[in-house]
Order: structure tokens, then sequence, then C-alpha cells
């Protein structure tokens, strides 16, 4: 027990020091390691398999609404980049160069890819010809590079993993259809899969994408009260298009312009599931992502017949869930402290009194409780306890986002909040104005999250200026 005493000692308190927190866990939870390019990391095998089942679901959610998987180049010269002014200037300050190929120095500077919009609209244009060509639902896993000032773990890195949905159509209306609809099959995924809850809503003019007409966002609040930005849609409108000549021949023989948006998540999604479930002893996976759903610890496995019923029931568990039975030396303390740590949804142990009984003991991670099970039923209980796990994350979460998210009428009420009650999400009214969004920015600390689809009348006055309102308008400190 020493043992375990000693690596739950390695992790500093998220009530000491939050930020320290997180990085004991990325680091001990072995899902990351440092390298010698400031801002990239190594994601490792434990920390890569989450971002499989991330990824293995996601994907089989974007093929059954009928998008394909395509692959873009990494390098995108600069006079292609040039072409939309908008999106190049919003990026120009995090864009990494090439500038040399070999010795030879090049006359058209490389951009390595920070998103792939330029790219996909060269594309477009050589292949839509027709409206019969129309629309192209397309999507990439890929990595990106945007040279960050400050960067941590999965939050915000120099270099991380994504998927970036591109989709081009004949109407405004379908396109601007596909972009709500990608926000939902984010959210959905969010709630269900990472038992995350979000607010769904649209960025203020000032915080969409660059080139974009408009941004849809989810919004997640994490432990400590600070926000997220869990995924993003965009609609286009016309207007790359127009910028890079793409254009089909309607049914009625003429020419316009396809409508186009894109939709993104990032390997930023781990780093929401640590902060919102993850506690003191570690990480707290959802089963839906975690690489091993359930451990089978054998209790005084040196005794006859504990490991090779601990083996039987690993095996018929094995044709259902990702299991994983440990039948290393090291003791049973340090194995309950090893798989909290790595947030394994479900332990299960047995010993030489639970097999006399028929029996096993299974322990779930979000709240560690201890039940006693037949082991005839334990493929059935198995699931029923994994749901329970998936459920006690959501409803903690959402409990903690309900008890962090605060009405508030004017700017000294937020200050009198946030001085009170620390980070969240802080809800106003809004006249739409983009000084006075500025202003609450500058003289509270928070900034504007989204306007959220659920619109509510908190009151009929901006929270600013005092002049009739507009929206509901969520605020808050973000990572």
């Amino acid at each position: 027990m020493a043992d375990n005493k000693k690596m739950v000692e390695e992790i500093t308190s998220m009530e000491e020091d939050f930020a320290k927190w997180y990085t004991d866990i990325v680091k001990k939870a072995e899902l990351i390691e440092y390298t010698s390019v400031k801002g990239c990391m190594v994601i490792r095998p434990y920390g890569y398999a989450i971002w499989e089942n991330i990824q293995r679901i996601l994907d089989g959610k974007f093929k059954a609404t009928g998008h394909e998987n395509v692959c873009m180049p990494m390098f995108i010269p600069e006079s292609l980049l040039q072409k939309e002014k908008d999106h190049v200037k919003g990026f120009a300050p995090e864009v990494a160069w090439v500038t040399h190929g070999g010795d030879e120095k090049l006359e058209d500077r490389l951009c390595v890819r920070p998103t792939s919009e330029t790219l996909f609209c060269e594309h477009y244009a050589n292949i839509i010809q027709s409206y019969r060509d129309l629309p192209k639902l397309y999507n990439q896993w890929v990595s990106v590079v945007r040279w960050e000032k400050t960067t941590r773990p999965f939050l915000r890195s120099r270099e991380f993993l994504w998927q970036e949905g591109h989709t081009i159509h004949a109407t405004a209306q379908e396109a601007i259809e596909e972009t709500e609809r990608m926000l939902n099959v984010y959210a959905d995924f969010c709630e269900e899969s990472l038992a995350m809850p979000v607010v769904k809503g649209r960025k203020t003019d000032s915080d969409k994408f660059a080139g974009a007409e408009a941004t849809y966002a989810i919004e997640a609040l994490m432990h400590d009260g600070k926000a997220l930005q869990a995924g993003t849609s965009h609609y286009f409108g016309d207007g790359f298009a127009r910028a890079f000549g793409i254009q089909y021949n309607s049914k009625e023989n003429k020419l316009e312009y396809p409508f186009q948006t894109s939709w993104g998540v990032t390997t930023r999604l781990i780093g929401a599931v640590i902060m919102a479930h993850g506690d003191n002893n570690g990480l707290a996976l959802p089963p839906d992502i975690a690489p091993i759903q359930i451990v089978v610890i054998p209790i005084a496995q040196h005794k006859e017949g504990v490991l090779e019923k601990c083996r039987e029931v690993a095996e018929k568990l094995g044709s259902k869930y990702r299991v994983k039975l440990d039948d290393s030396d090291n003791s049973a303390g340090w194995k309950f402290s090893e798989y909290e740590m790595k947030g394994i949804p479900l332990r299960i142990e047995i010993g030489p009194k639970d097999i006399e009984a028929g029996n096993c003991v299974m322990v779930t991670r979000h709240n560690r409780e201890k039940s006693v099970v037949s082991l005839d039923e334990v493929v059935e209980l198995a699931g029923e306890k994994l749901k329970a796990v998936r459920d006690g994350l959501y409803n903690k979460a959402l409990e903690n986002m309900e008890n962090r998210t605060y009405k508030c009428l004017d700017m000294e009420e937020i200050k009198k909040t946030l001085a009170e009650k620390g980070d969240g999400f802080i809800k106003t009214m809004w006249c739409g104005d983009e000084a006075c969004e500025d202003k609450v920015k500058e003289e509270t600390g928070v900034a504007s999250r989204c306007i959220p689809f659920e619109q509510e009348q908190i009151s009929d006055k901006c929270v600013c200026c005092g002049k009739p309102a507009k929206y509901t308008l969520y605020w808050g400190r973000a990572y």
C-alpha cells in the first residue's frame, strides 16, 4: 500500500493548483511526452488509443450522414492562400512557413497546413462543372500546425490532430442545413460518448472563423469553471467560391456559384474529458472512448484457481468489451491505484473467497462504488455498470455546469459574481454591438462564448449599454 500512496501523492490536488493537476495527469496517466520542439508532443499509446476511439465513433457518424474521407496535401503555396484575403489575414499570426527546399530558396513559400479551405477550393474548381457534381461531402483526418505562443498538451499545441469536414452545395439553404446538422452531430457525440454536456450556439461576428459568414460552436464547462470550445461548424456562403472561381452549370443552364461549409474537432477533446471528469485520483474515462473498459484484477493470484478463473471471466467479457487482465506481480493495491489513475471505467476483483461463493466484486470508477455480483451474470451486469459510469459522469458534469451558470443584468453584477463565486458561464442580454462586447471583455475579463440557440429573456436591456437587447449571450473565461 505504500506504493499506492506514493503514486496518488504524485498528483497535485485540483483544488490546490488546477493547471498543475492537469499536467500531472497527462504525464502520470502516460497520455503524452514532451519533445525538443516547444509546443509539440508525443501522443503515447494510451493517449492515442483514446483518440482512435473518438475517431472511430465520429468517422462512423460522418459516413452515416453521407461523407467520404479524402486527404489533402500538407503544404499550401502562399499564392493560393492569398486568394481569400479575410481567411489569410485571420491565420497569418499562426502560420509556419517553408522557405527552402533543400539548399534552394522557394520562389513561392509554402504554408504548413493550418486548415485546408484553400486546398479544397482548388480541388473543387477542378472537379465541379455541373449541378450533377453537387453536393460534395468530404472529410479528412490529418494533423495541422498553428504556431501558438502559449501551449498546453491537448488544449493548445503547435501541431495537433483533427478532422476537418469540407462540403460544397448548390444552394445556400443546403449549406446552412449541413452546418447545423454537423454541429448537432458533435453535440450528440459529446453528450453521449464523452458524457459532457454542451451549449450549442452561434459565435459573435468578432469571433467567427476567418472567411466565414457564420460560425456555430459547442461550448463545454470544465470542472474549474472555465469554458472550452469543443467543436465548430462554419457556413461560408459563396465567398470562397467567388474567390477561387468555382462555378457550376445549373439545371437552368446558368453559371452559378456554389456554397460551402467546414467543421472540425481536435485532440483538444481529450483535454476536455480530462478536465470535465477527472479527479484527484486521475482520469475518469467515459466507457465509449476508454481504451480499456474493464480491468480484471486477481486477488491472492498465487492461490490455486484464481488466475484460471480471472482468465475465464476476462475471455467471456472480451467478446463484448475492451478488457485487460492484469496478472503482473504488482500488488493489488498498486493495481487499484494504477487503473484509477488511467480512468478505467470498471474494475473487477476476483479472489479465492469470491470464487468459492460464485461471485466477483465490481468497482465503478466515477464513484468507487463496490458491488458483489454473480459470476454467472458478469457480462450483463458489466454492461449495466458501464452505463452507470457514463450516466454518473454526465450527471456530475451537468450539475457542475448548472451550478456554475449565472445570470447577470449589468457589468457590476458580472464582476461581483466572478469575485464571489469564481469562474463559470455568465448569461446576459446583449444589444449586438461589437463595442459593447469589447467593453465587457475589457472591464470584466470574460469573453463572449456563443449566442445560444435556446434564447431566453433575462431582461430587455443590454448588459453593457442598457439599450434594447437582441440576444442572450454566454460569456466566460476560456481555455
